[in-house]
């Protein structure tokens, strides 16, 4: 496909069309003083400095790392995604985002990151499973321990920071604790009265609004801290739907999301200092965005397109979470944090689940009778079943409504205190939390029946719940301890977690399981620059009940060591950080019906040992600061080499798992050898711009490494074979009309690469195309 830049740009409509939040824009930069054109230049937050903003704003309530400085004394791998690089490329995809951060893999579904698979240190990287997902310090996963496949993920683009936890850093959090963290900051409570509205208008009619309003106000009985705050994103898609006479919306492929959010704080006037934090928010979100990919001759002709049977496919979600936090200073060395939660999620995703070339079907018994095939076995077949797909030939389809309810809630408490002498110092941190969570899931089939021109002629409703009527819950005691032991130029920070789970699910007898992991890091201050740091991590990641209870399955292990070195010149125009690391991971747990990669029979599989080793490096330098100049001219890079190979043989029973066929020796699917991103900018005193080129190797799609659409039992199949290699350019630029207005302007995949970022759910599917975007921005604050 040529280059489309001319045509997205003129696509993108005139801000009177797409007026959400525009009124609220105007508003605020009516009042900004339009005299102070000298804005100063803003110097780049190298990885161990702190911002002002951190100083200003940061809670050390809702934080696992806190500011980058902190980041740079972990006894591990950590890195905080701060408000500057998430807003700088005008980002709401956490896959961009976390393309900075080395060691995270990350493997796209949609293109918008509504659906993310992320990996870190060489996980499974399906629906995000196998990491700790949580937001404000609270785990944010729809079920975490019974069903942590997260078909929910929270909207990036009104994230105030990204934490990122690995190795040893993380014994701390749980429960899956073999891969990592991946903390969301929200927009904290500011101290002053502050204001923001920013409006983006983009490509496919886009539209993307964030305000929020806050204020601390001091009073007799204390201070008292609000923040309301909205988000609003809506988007036609990129994809293009091939029309029948009775459908006629090809061209709306894409989603709606809504995320209000409330927070209220109080600090009392009393001997103690205390804090109270109430939040909620709350999250609406459809999307047309189902499992059905395409064929590999359909892709070369035209990457986004969707065949007519994909009409059918609409997802919904609703979310609610909430949490209470007390924290209490008790003297200056001890001090206790206390949070209650609540979390509730809804989601029915109405998707295409099978085809049958029958058009003669009148019931549920018939179409089951029928000659159907699933949908990746149909696109690698391209015989009669791709033609009825097409809406080229009569025939049938199975469209199941995944309804499913989630619930998580919780207390959770933490200590710390700091004691010991100016030779010695203990830094001691002990927790316990007990959480309960729940899936519950009624899945009902319907049925269509279409003519050889996909016109839909008949329709009927299967059983209720017959695709699927149960649930499991998991409720969990989590105990934890560590010591940072600081002692001269060395601090040892050994750490023990302990979880007793309890588990439950239809029409069985109910298990437990215990899990324990420990793990030992270090920091050395070589010099004032420089500082060694490196541990050792036992890890776990429990199965689900059904997979403990009815498939004997105990947690997946892992051992992971890693060694590194940090630099910071200490005047922000140096900074580097190198990780070499090895994590063996053992009784690897496998969901075979996530995102569509295996039979869905719902039974987890162990598929064994597998060991992930490699190299982190992510560095930044800033020409401007170096050389005195006066604007800011910074890079940076953040490259990842890895292997990640199975140790065994995978003896599984189901030919279409992403891990059939697997052998000692292949490689993880969509783990890639080589990633790595890069970046520069120039920043005036009036005008900047930044661009961003990220490269990612092909993978193999399964574990049988195969580069044809062959499954584990000879079968056609289009999940099996690989991803392609891709070169991904963003250009994002800004004017800063005042002091507190900005305008801005953006390219993401400036040369419109085309390429196949992914073959699951069914068979190949594409990146996001070229996108371009203008905005404003308007932040005021007292």
């Amino acid at each position: 496909m040529k280059n489309q830049l001319p045509e997205t740009l003129s696509r993108i409509p005139c801000p009177i069309a797409r007026p959400y939040g525009v009124i609220a824009i105007i508003a605020l930069a009516l009042i900004t003083p339009g005299q102070a054109f000298a804005v100063k230049a803003e110097t780049p937050v190298p990885a161990t400095s702190v911002t002002s903003e951190e100083l200003r704003t940061e809670l050390p309530t809702v934080k696992i790392i806190g500011s980058t400085e902190e980041a740079a004394r972990l006894p591990g791998s950590g890195r905080r995604v701060t408000t500057d690089e998430i807003r700088g490329q005008s980002y709401d995809d956490v896959n961009r985002v976390l393309r900075r951060v080395p060691g995270v893999y990350l493997r796209e579904e949609d293109g918008f990151g509504l659906f993310p698979n992320i990996s870190l240190r060489g996980v499974d990287p399906a629906r995000s499973g196998k990491i700790t997902i949580m937001e404000d310090g609270i785990l944010s996963a729809p079920a975490p321990y019974a069903a942590p496949s997260a078909y929910y993920s929270p909207a990036t683009g009104r994230m105030h920071a990204i934490e990122v936890l690995k190795g040893s850093s993380q014994i701390q959090y749980g429960p899956h604790t073999t891969g990592g963290v991946i903390n969301y900051i929200s927009t904290p409570i500011p101290l002053t009265k502050t204001s923001y509205a920013k409006q983006l208008l983009g490509s496919d009619n886009e539209s993307r609004t964030h305000l929020y309003f806050g204020d601390t106000i001091e009073n007799g009985a204390g201070s008292f801290g609000y923040l309301i705050e909205g988000f609003y994103r809506e988007t036609d898609g990129f994809k293009e739907r091939d029309e029948t006479e009775d459908f006629r919306d090809g061209d709306e492929t894409g989603f709606r999301r809504i995320e209000p959010m409330l927070k209220l704080a109080w600090e009392p006037k009393s001997e103690a200092y205390q804090r109270f934090e109430f939040k909620i928010g709350y999250t609406d979100q459809d999307a047309d965005e189902g499992y059905l990919g395409l064929t590999e001759g359909d892709f070369s002709s035209n990457p986004f397109r969707q065949y007519s049977a994909a009409r059918f496919d609409h997802f919904e979600s609703t979310q609610t979470r909430t949490f209470l936090r007390h924290f209490i200073e008790a003297s200056e060395d001890l001090n206790f944090t206390t949070t209650a939660y609540y979390n509730k999620f809804h989601r029915n995703w109405f998707k295409l689940h099978d085809v049958s070339d029958d058009a003669t079907v009148t019931d549920e018994a018939s179409y089951g009778g029928s000659n159907r095939l699933n949908l990746s076995k149909a696109l690698a077949e391209e015989m009669s079943h791709l033609a009825v797909l097409r809406g080229e030939q009569e025939g049938s389809f199975r469209v199941r409504n995944n309804n499913r309810d989630y619930y998580s809630y919780g207390i959770e408490s933490v200590g710390n205190k700091v004691l010991g002498d100016k030779d010695r110092t203990h830094d001691v941190t002990a927790g316990i939390r007990y959480h309960t969570d729940r899936i519950r899931r009624f899945q009902t089939d319907e049925f269509f029946v279409t003519d050889d021109e996909g016109r839909v002629v008949d329709a009927f409703v299967g059983t209720p719940g017959g695709a699927g009527n149960r649930f499991q819950e998991t409720s969990a005691l989590a105990l934890f301890a560590k010591d940072e032991i600081s002692c001269g130029k060395w601090t040892i920070t050994p750490g023990l977690r302990w979880e007793n789970l309890d588990f439950s699910t239809t029409g069985t007898s109910d298990g437990s399981l215990d899990m324990i992991a420990g793990g030992v890091g270090f920091t050395y201050d070589y010099d004032p620059e420089t500082i060694v740091y490196g541990g050792v991590h036992q890890g776990f990641s429990p199965p689900s009940p059904r997979g403990h209870i009815l498939g004997g399955l105990d947690e997946e292990t892992s051992i992971g060591t890693e060694l590194g070195v940090r630099y910071n010149r200490g005047d922000g125009a140096l900074a580097a950080d190198a990780t070499l690391f090895f994590t063996a991971f053992d009784d690897l747990i496998v969901p075979d019906s996530i995102g569509g990669a295996g039979s869905g029979d719902g039974d987890d599989e162990n598929v064994g040992e597998v060991d992930a080793y490699g190299l982190e490096f992510a560095g930044t330098y800033d020409a401007g600061i170096a050389n005195g100049w006066d604007f800011n001219n910074p890079f940076f890079i953040a490259l990842t080499l890895t292997q990640a190979e199975l140790q065994n043989d995978v003896d599984s029973t189901d030919a279409e798992s992403l891990f059939a066929g697997g052998f000692d020796g292949a490689e993880v699917p969509y783990i890639p050898e080589v990633q790595v991103t890069v970046g520069a900018a120039v920043e005036g005193r009036r005008a900047g711009f930044e661009v961003v080129a990220n490269y990612v190797d092909s993978t193999f799609t399964s574990a049988s490494n195969v580069t044809s659409q062959i499954d584990a039992a000879g079968d056609p199949d289009s999940r099996f074979g690989e991803t392609d290699s891709r070169v991904v350019v963003d250009l994002a630029g800004f004017y800063q009309w005042s002091d507190d207005v900005r305008l801005l302007a953006g390219v993401q995949n400036v040369f419109d690469e085309e390429y196949i970022v992914s073959r699951h759910p069914h068979g190949p599917r594409p990146g996001k195309p070229i996108f371009g975007y203008v905005g404003i921005e308007v932040d005021l604050d007292d």
